[in-house]
C-alpha cells in the first residue's frame, strides 16, 4: 500500500474514477440492450427514440475517454444498421 500523501490521494482518486466509469459502462450496456430489444420486438418508433438517446450517451462516453472513439463508432454503426434492416 502507498505511504506518501500524494500516492494515497492518487489511490483515492483512482477508486472514485473507477466507480464513475463503471456506472457509465453499466448505463451504456442497459441502453444498448433497450435499443436491441425494441428492434427485435418491431417497436420501430421506440427503437428510434432509444437509439437517439443511446447515441448521445455513446458520444458523451467517447468524448470523456471512457470508451474508445472507434468503439463508439462501431456501436453506433451496428445499431443503426440493425434498425435500418428492420425499417
Amino acid at each position: 500500500m502507498a505511504s506518501h500523501a500524494s500516492a494515497l490521494k492518487a489511490h483515492r482518486q483512482g477508486l472514485k474514477n473507477r466507480e464513475h466509469n463503471r456506472q457509465f459502462r453499466s448505463r451504456l450496456r442497459t441502453a444498448l440492450k433497450n435499443v436491441r430489444t425494441a428492434i427485435a420486438g418491431n417497436d420501430l418508433p421506440g427503437a428510434r427514440s432509444a437509439l437517439k438517446q443511446t447515441i448521445s450517451l455513446i458520444d458523451r462516453m467517447a468524448s470523456k475517454g471512457i470508451i474508445h472513439r472507434n468503439a463508439a463508432g462501431r456501436y453506433k454503426s451496428r445499431l443503426s444498421t440493425r434498425l435500418a434492416a428492420r425499417s
